[in-house]
């Protein structure tokens, strides 16, 4: 046997020795409590009682495909995810772009931009709920003020306005961690890309989208996925600011009113598996489609 095979060997040994607690503590904490859901979403397990749980088969899978209430809950979080993802990416671009030139008071620009993701969600949540109250709001009284408005307007009751407020809200607290990403990888392109293109006098805009995009697009991607993985699962931000309105109820609130409010273990869990699969089922799509675009990329 060589000498590089044993060190191979050793060094694979190694690697498996300091993964190991990772994955015990993973098996914990995410294994289990996914295979306890799964397990009662065949069930008709209630909270008050879970030791009378029968197995039913697919019958609360059944039951959810039918129910109104759950389809507009994926249509709620799916229209959420799209458009916020899109605002945040966009914007987060836009001020990463703006964050790598050089300029007076950068390094205190950086640390303001980051104040909104630093304030935990429910804070922010609940100062937000406060500003658009529709009697003592701020949010109305400067419109009122300002003329676009004659009344005060309940943004988190109204159905027509309710997704926009709680949009609105997540794109503010969320833009400064795309712009984040975006920022560390504009700083890790190369600079003879720049330089070539100002000697031949190239158009600043025709540098981003041939030069500055294509080498962004492996930040940009998992920018994104992070950014979709996180909206799907949205909770706190929603229950805040709406509670369980039919107008925004996302997928997560669905499955708790479930579970807690309703006690229903075996409907809950099942809705929550449906949730699990759905973003597994978006993260594999988005990834295939991302490397079939890197493929494609690398032959002209």
């Amino acid at each position: 046997m060589s000498t590089a095979s044993r060190l191979t060997r050793s060094r694979t040994r190694s690697a498996w020795a300091f993964l190991a607690p990772m994955l015990v503590v993973l098996a914990l904490v995410a294994a289990w409590p996914l295979a306890r859901t799964i397990w009662f979403s065949f069930t008709d397990a209630n909270l008050s009682d879970m030791s009378a749980a029968q197995f039913v088969g697919l019958a609360n899978f059944e039951y959810l495909l039918t129910d109104p209430d759950w389809w507009r809950s994926v249509w709620n979080t799916l229209f959420f995810t799209l458009v916020s993802v899109s605002l945040e990416t966009a914007l987060g671009l836009a001020i990463a772009l703006a964050l790598n030139m050089h300029m007076p008071g950068r390094g205190l620009l950086r640390t303001a931009v980051l104040i909104p993701w630093a304030i935990p969600t429910i804070v922010s949540a609940q100062m937000w709920a406060w500003m658009l109250n529709d009697v003592f709001g701020v949010i109305n009284e400067m419109l009122i003020l300002i003329g676009v408005i004659d009344q005060g307007i309940a943004w988190t009751a109204n159905p027509d306005t309710a997704i926009w407020a709680v949009i609105m809200v997540d794109v503010w607290k969320t833009t400064p961690f795309m712009a984040l990403l975006l920022l560390a990888g504009l700083q890790m392109l190369p600079s003879e890309c720049y330089e070539a293109a100002k000697i031949d006098g190239i158009h600043p805009v025709e540098v981003f989208w041939k030069v500055t995009l294509p080498l962004l697009m492996p930040a940009l991607l998992v920018a994104v996925i992070f950014r979709l993985l996180d909206a799907l699962r949205i909770f706190d931000a929603i229950y805040v600011l709406t509670g369980n309105n039919q107008a925004t109820m996302s997928m997560s609130i669905y499955a708790r009113q479930q579970l807690v409010d309703f006690q229903d273990v075996g409907f809950g869990s099942a809705a929550s598996t449906l949730l699990f699969l759905t973003i597994a089922v978006f993260t594999t799509v988005y990834l295939t489609l991302a490397r079939i675009g890197d493929s494609g990329g690398d032959h002209p």
